[in-house]
């Protein structure tokens, strides 16, 4: 089965929640031990390196490896973006900002273990593949996708630069609750776009966009405001629990204005901050909140008003039994949307959300 979302095939130690939690530390143990994502030792210097100061021989003692093995991962770190240095105290992590597994794992207090690609055909495809050989808890992550995909097949244009991302997630959960993890993502997405300083709200049920105000002059797409991410929800399961689920949300993120579609009312962070971002800090606080938000669906939800730009708007949504249009009022858990047509509430649990106009007060 496949989610309804919309976008690009892009905690601390954690526990399953009633409505069912990202990941788990063994989850991640288990991935690393099966080649997945960054190696089991480094993981280890990683999280070692992260307490403090820490010298040779009792990395060496720590890891189980020879003092010329510690050695080879710190120089392995230190090529990935994790400026390592040697101090009378020991190893100490005086910056870390590359764009490599190793960097992002670095301080992320969240419980995924990081796959990078430098190119991947889709991280959703990544990942997927992931969840069927049986993983959880891994964090797919790309500098660019070749083969990338929105909901409902739509092209997405991803290319170095942005942020490309799918998580795998395992949730005890029933399918009905699947929504709930994609307006998580759009709620991590938006709170990390807003850290960055940009004023970020979220379209139902996932596109992160900007610029919707009457009066602004920029150009918005046919369907809100300018397009800054998607998310693309996709999952496997059983008519009363979920097998897994891949959420991956594509980011515009260091894009330049002249490298996205012309026609498709996209932005960037780049284009709207005028200069880039930290690509690692933002996988990070995404990946953070969406550990954070998965432990209580039900205030994913509600966390997801909050951020909402469809809300109090003018609606036309395509669904599967014909157009609904009329005032969106709210939002119920799973992630229904809730329109007031004139005649009836009408709960919209799936499809093609447009933008008309603010309600008059």
């Amino acid at each position: 089965m496949t989610g309804d979302a919309d976008g690009s095939d892009t905690g601390s130690n954690s526990h399953t929640g009633s409505d069912g939690h990202a990941g788990s530390d063994s989850d991640r143990a288990d991935d690393v031990a099966a080649g997945v994502g960054v190696p089991a030792t480094r993981r280890a210097l990683i999280d070692a390196l992260a307490e403090g100061p820490v010298s040779g021989p009792e990395l060496a003692d720590r890891l189980d490896v020879s003092r010329a093995a510690v050695w080879n991962h710190v120089e392995a770190l230190r090529e990935a973006g994790v400026a390592v240095e040697s101090t009378a105290d020991g190893y100490v992590v005086s910056e870390a900002s590359g764009y490599a597994g190793e960097a992002i794992a670095y301080d992320l207090d969240a419980p995924f273990n990081i796959d990078y690609h430098d190119s991947v055909g889709s991280t959703n495809d990544r990942a997927r593949e992931l969840a069927g050989a049986g993983h959880a808890g891994v964090a797919v992550v790309a500098d660019e996708q070749t083969a990338s995909r929105g909901r409902l097949d739509r092209e997405w244009v991803s290319p170095p630069g942005g942020v490309w991302l799918s998580v795998v997630v395992r949730p005890e959960a029933p399918p009905a609750h699947a929504p709930a993890y994609t307006l998580a993502m759009a709620v991590a997405v938006t709170r990390a776009c807003r850290e960055a300083g940009v004023d970020a709200r979220i379209k139902w049920p996932n596109d992160v966009l900007v610029g919707d105000d009457e009066g602004d002059e920029a150009e918005p797409t046919e369907r809100g405001g300018r397009k800054l991410c998607g998310v693309l929800t996709e999952m496997e399961g059983e008519a009363e629990r979920v097998s897994w689920l891949v959420v991956g949300p594509g980011l515009n993120a260091n894009i330049a204005p002249e490298d996205l579609p012309a026609d498709a009312g996209a932005t960037s962070l780049l284009a709207e901050r005028g200069e880039p971002v930290d690509r690692r800090v933002i996988v990070q606080r995404i990946l953070e909140e969406f550990d954070a938000l998965t432990a209580d669906l039900r205030g994913a939800v509600d966390a997801w008003e909050e951020y909402a730009d469809t809300v109090g708007r003018r609606v036309r949504v395509d669904t599967p039994g014909g157009i609904v249009e009329g005032e969106a009022v709210g939002i119920e858990f799973p992630g229904a949307l809730v329109v007031d047509t004139g005649e009836e509430m009408v709960r919209v649990t799936a499809g093609d959300c447009e933008h008309l106009r603010p309600v008059d007060r």
